[in-house]
């Protein structure tokens, strides 16, 4: 991979798993920020939309060795396709059975949690005239109560599986941070704690939080 671009929003969840796993694979892309929200939102450019026809972020795009360029969305999908290209260090379990355990913690937050939070989401919400920290704070609550429910029977104590970060802690890590912005107190979830803790001691984490990113607002 040469060339690595990518498409974010700095306190886009899904961008910030995105940074997250091309840092632990040792990739330093260069960033494209994309505003959510500036003139009704940047993502919904025709020259954007011609990249990413679902007008989200992240947005990853490399160069091959040939010189042909590829696109790749979706973040989930940006782990998978890194952990083949990249194979150390590995975000899935090589056990078929914990890799399954790493990819249901990690839905939890993907499917279950993300898209009842997000910018679109949100926005219905207002416009419906609910209370949107509400409706996000108790999506996240049932999410991250079931996640640590299954992340405790695994039997560790820092990362779920081993001695270093998967797919799972990818994502859960700016789901907490999510959970804190929208009022929810994390403190009901020790398990999932431990794991934000030991990850909190990695350059990969550190550099991807939204704090670091370029296009971070001086007042967000």
């Amino acid at each position: 991979m040469k060339n690595v671009r990518l498409y974010s929003y700095w306190r886009s969840s899904a961008s910030w798993r995105a940074r997250i796993a091309l840092g632990l694979k040792g990739i330093q892309p260069t960033i494209v920020p994309i505003h959510l929200v500036k003139d009704g939102g940047e993502q919904h450019s025709a020259d954007y939309v011609a990249l990413n026809p679902m007008a989200q972020v992240p947005l990853l795009v490399w160069d091959d060795e040939a010189g042909a360029t590829h696109t790749l969305t979706q973040s989930l999908a940006m782990m998978a396709f890194l952990d083949r290209a990249v194979p150390e260090p590995a975000l899935v379990p090589a056990d078929p059975l914990l890799a399954g355990r790493a990819w249901e913690l990690a839905e939890i937050v993907n499917s279950g949690i993300q898209p009842m939070q997000n910018t679109t989401t949100l926005q219905l919400v207002d416009s419906l005239g609910g209370d949107r920290k509400a409706h996000a704070a108790g999506a996240i609550a049932k999410g991250l109560a079931a996640m640590e429910t299954r992340a405790a029977t695994l039997g560790t104590d820092t990362f779920f599986f081993g001695t270093g970060p998967s797919i799972a802690e990818v994502c859960l890590v700016p789901q907490l941070y999510n959970a804190r912005r929208f009022g929810l107190d994390p403190e009901a979830y020790p398990r999932l704690l431990a794991a934000e803790a030991a990850c909190a001691e990695l350059a990969a984490f550190a550099s991807a939080h939204p704090d670091a990113q370029p296009d971070r607002p001086d007042q967000p």
